[in-house]
């Protein structure tokens, strides 16, 4: 069997990439990732059946929310770095087994390999498909890419010191009942809801994790053009990474800028009294093949979305850290306090010219929760006196395809009265356009990461105890989500669990979702696809 995978938006034609991903990564890094979350969910299988306190293993848990987070789409296509993480959590494994007492324990707690090609070759009988049974394969894989989201967000919390044990424990069982054989459809359903139960405690570890670590987001101005100093990129989502390179570069003449998913950094108090944290470079994670070139300066990638770089000279200057990685770029790891070199990074930004602008002026953002609801009151008047109609969640990712051109000219064509809810990257594709404001309120909230759609729900959820309803979806709330990778579906089953209904997702229904679970959801949630602009605007509007 070679490789298969459908876990982002953009696999090869909406069936799955067999051949070599869309993203980039090749068959062997596929594989590798197949065996990863294999041994992953041995381990699991290990801990649920022996009853293992989660609280006493710290290591483990550290290493198998990594190891989820290495597998997700554009994170890691390093295959030594996969290799390595594989023979780590096989001694984890091995570990565990010997010291627990267990029976009935599923193959991939007890299987063996000994080199790299028997890891390929055992990956070829342990991935999606794998699994003959249509259905059942769907939601397995919906629960993994779940749990994957899940881990990142885990992981993300972790980098400040913040756990849940709970959150290790609901991952493990999970895991491990993708092994299960005996449980039905019906089981797995149930198993899909769970996740997005967990899903929200770990987006709330993170909230809390994030803000007393760096202060809760403000209104804030975010430069999008270039000074003349030489300058490093940051890249993902993991502002501990950020924070430890602002601290290293203070007083060297070197500015950094935050690019895609990093831009929302700017909104925390914390990162404000950097004088050489400059502002963002750039647009949507896709275009950084161009965007790169022009930068001049070193990227680092703390997490995904990592494009294969095309360019020898922008590879040279791509470092990674955390679980992202690439071949032939310098990955950054800690020392035992969790401490990063970024010596390097620097040193090599002083030898290159300064960015070239490509772009000027500034976007507004900041809008998280505890923001909005100090204008709870004024939005509250807004809505009662008919100045604001409607708000849309247009949360999510953003993407190569063309047909994501439908969220930008959604946007454009809502009515004046409307009001966009965004998180994500899917905000670049009409943050930087003129839509004004109502009353003073932009018509774009932008509340900042995927990492912090959270807040959305929380918005949501206060909205409906203000206005003192008794069902989220009675709030004048539309919801057209755009998606991409894991962690976007652990929002959207997030969303599930707290009984949002007729949410849109596009451009496209994932390709995991067998015809009989794409049913489901569609009678049980009311899930739908995207249609026309016009078409959609009207149904929107009309309910």
């Amino acid at each position: 069997m070679g490789m298969f995978c459908f876990q982002c938006q953009e696999t090869s034609k909406g069936i799955g990439c067999d051949v070599r991903g869309v993203c980039g990564k090749t068959e062997e890094v596929a594989k590798l990732q197949d065996l990863l979350i294999y041994t992953t969910k041995g381990i699991s299988d290990i801990i649920t059946k022996s009853k293992i306190d989660v609280g006493k293993l710290d290591e483990i848990n550290r290493q198998a929310v990594n190891s989820l987070f290495m597998t997700i789409t554009n994170a890691n296509f390093d295959d030594s770095a996969l290799e390595n993480q594989i023979r780590k959590m096989l001694a984890l494994r091995d570990e565990l087994r010997n010291s627990s007492e267990t029976s009935g324990l599923h193959d991939a707690a007890i299987y063996e390999v000994s080199s790299k090609e028997e890891m390929l070759a055992k990956a070829s009988s342990i991935g999606v498909l794998s699994t003959e049974n249509e259905d059942i394969r769907s939601l397995r894989e919906m629960i993994i890419y779940g749990i994957k989201g899940m881990a990142a967000y885990t992981k993300h919390a972790l980098n400040i010191g913040k756990e849940n044990n709970e959150i290790y424990a609901f991952i493990y069982e999970a895991l491990s009942s993708t092994l299960n054989e005996t449980l039905t459809a019906d089981d797995l359903v149930a198993l899909t809801l769970k996740t997005g139960e967990y899903g929200v405690k770990a987006m709330a570890l993170l909230d809390e994790a994030n803000t007393s670590r760096f202060g809760n987001p403000e209104i804030t101005q975010v430069n999008i053009g270039v000074r003349k100093n030489p300058a490093i990129l940051v890249s993902g989502h993991d502002l501990i990474d950020l924070e430890q390179l602002l601290e290293q570069t203070k007083g060297t003449g070197v500015d950094v800028y935050t690019h895609s998913e990093m831009l929302p950094a700017h909104y925390y108090p914390a990162f404000k009294k950097y004088d050489n944290f400059a502002g963002n470079y750039g647009n949507a994670w896709w275009k950084q093949l161009t965007e790169f070139e022009s930068f001049h300066g070193p990227i680092l990638f703390t997490t995904n979305c990592i494009v294969p770089p095309k360019n020898e000279e922008v590879r040279n200057r791509i470092f990674t850290t955390g679980s992202s990685g690439f071949p032939g770029c310098i990955h950054i790891e800690p020392d035992q306090n969790g401490k990063k070199d970024f010596s390097k990074i620097i040193e090599l930004a002083k030898t290159l010219p300064a960015p070239d602008e490509i772009e000027n002026g500034s976007i507004v953002g900041g809008f998280a929760h505890n923001q909005v609801i100090k204008l709870a009151d004024k939005i509250v008047e807004a809505v009662k006196s008919g100045a604001i109609k409607k708000f849309f969640v247009m949360a999510g990712c953003d993407g190569r395809m063309k047909s994501r051109e439908y969220y930008t000219d959604f946007a454009e064509k809502l009515p004046k009265d409307t009001v966009i809810l965004t998180a994500g990257c899917a905000k670049y594709r009409y943050n930087k356009l003129n839509l004004g404001d109502i009353g003073g309120i932009p018509r774009v909230l932008d509340a900042g990461q995927c990492n912090d759609s959270y807040s959305l729900a929380v918005i949501a959820l206060k909205l409906k105890e203000v206005f003192g309803l008794n069902d989220v979806n009675e709030l004048p709330i539309a919801f057209n989500i755009a998606w991409y990778e894991q962690k976007a579906v652990i929002v959207l089953l997030a969303l599930l669990y707290l009984g949002v209904k007729n949410i849109h997702l596009g451009p496209t229904l994932p390709g995991f979702l067998s015809p009989n679970v794409a049913n489901v959801l569609i009678e049980k949630f009311g899930i739908a696809g995207i249609g026309t602009v016009d078409d959609d605007i009207q149904l929107f509007m009309s309910k």
